[in-house]
């Protein structure tokens, strides 16, 4: 929010509190609220976004949001309660799963891969034996990116893969036909295959599939009724908005320039795997980020210890000075800083953060991942985060 538009909301709010009833100071404090987030959310559909859906929570209430087309065909909004892929943000859900069982003696966060995974990651310099499970929640393992052996990110190779099948086994083999980022420990690196590993020990551990584990320890512990693990239905619950991806036309080329949006709503997930599979609400993420900032997931000690970070290079260029925990970032920022994890897939961004005191929380969703403005074909340089003014003042904005 700029120094201008933040005085005009001050200025505005003081002239309706003064002499005013406690209900009427929440009130005129949930419109300002709304008025800024809604500034921002259409700032986005400007940026490129078909449509966004955003909602913040304070202890003065909920206030949501929406900007675009939730349908560019039929021009019709996102539903209010839309389903939506949060791809990454799932980690932080695997992450809570794991440190669960670590608080209960389980397993420890200094287990090696080998020990739980013997034999599955071996092979060009890549050894498990070396690898602990705390380097692959923080993403310091070193292990390669898996991805680049899944043939979905151009359009002719999406239309021919998207509803392939993947087992985590043969995701985590693709990996294994590269080298390693670095040595165990000895640098950061997001490499999906650490949290696609790591659902494979919830699975050793517990006997039971880390969906199973994450919708019996997290999803129906807190009432989500919206969120869910679809492993590979290719279909997303309704309501939902249509999910639009523009693809680049030449992978090769610099700059990258992409061509028209493509309908990408139906898909197999299961590239995502524990990485990024989960799809829920604006209303179930929010209360799992309350929950999980505020105690009510893990005992003081696991949650310590997944907040405590390292520099995470990488993310910097997109959030100044971002650092990165055990399945959660710290993004700073001028009024403070705040807990997030960002997810990317194709036809869905989603953006998310809450501060530490877990009393205000906000997330935003647009139904695509490609946000480039409609009348170009490359996206903007320097690489930003189209999200992060919203999220940013929806979390500085004490009202």
């Amino acid at each position: 929010m700029s120094t201008k538009t933040t005085a005009l909301v001050v200025l505005t709010t003081i002239s309706f509190v003064i002499g005013c009833s406690p209900a009427d100071a929440e009130r005129n404090g949930n419109d300002a609220s709304r008025a800024s987030l809604q500034k921002d959310a259409d700032a986005l559909v400007s940026k490129g976004a078909p449509g966004v859906l955003t909602e913040l929570r304070t202890p003065n209430g909920a206030v949501k949001v929406r900007s675009g087309e939730g349908d560019t065909d039929a021009k019709t909004p996102v539903p209010w309660d839309a389903h939506f892929r949060i791809a990454s943000f799932s980690k932080t859900f695997v992450a809570t799963t794991l440190l669960q069982l670590v608080g209960e003696k389980r397993l420890s966060l200094d287990d090696t891969v080998e020990k739980w995974l013997p034999g599955v990651v071996t092979g060009n310099g890549n050894d498990g034996s070396k690898i602990t499970v705390r380097q692959l929640l923080q993403h310091t393992s070193g292990i390669p990116e898996y991805l680049v052996g899944v043939p979905v990110f151009t359009e002719s190779d999406f239309r021919q893969h998207r509803f392939d099948k993947h087992s985590p086994a043969d995701l985590v083999a693709l990996a294994m036909r590269q080298t390693p980022a670095f040595a165990p420990g000895a640098g950061w690196s997001y490499s999906n295959t650490n949290y696609v590993l790591a659902g494979m020990v919830i699975g050793k551990v517990t006997g039971q599939d880390w969906r199973a584990a994450v919708d019996e320890r997290i999803i129906k512990r807190l009432g989500l009724r919206n969120t869910s693990a679809p492993g590979h239905s290719t279909a997303l619950p309704h309501p939902h908005a249509t999910a639009y991806e523009r693809f680049p036309e030449d992978v090769t080329a610099d700059p990258l320039r992409f061509g028209k949006p493509v309908d990408v709503t139906e898909l197999n997930p299961s590239y995502a795997e524990a990485a990024g599979e989960l799809v829920s609400t604006t209303n179930d993420a929010l209360v799992f980020l309350e929950a999980l900032i505020s105690g009510r997931l893990l005992a003081p000690a696991e949650l310590a210890e997944m907040q405590k970070t390292v520099p995470a290079p990488s993310l910097q260029s997109v959030w100044p000075e971002a650092r990165y925990g055990l399945g959660i970032a710290w993004i700073p920022t001028a009024c403070g800083g705040y807990w997030s994890h960002a997810g990317d897939i194709q036809g869905f961004q989603t953006r998310n953060g809450i501060t530490p005191d877990g009393k205000r929380g906000v997330i935003v969703s647009m139904n695509t991942d490609s946000v480039i403005p409609k009348d170009s074909s490359t996206p903007p340089t320097p690489l930003e985060d189209p999200s992060f003014d919203l999220v940013k003042n929806a979390l500085c904005d004490r009202g």
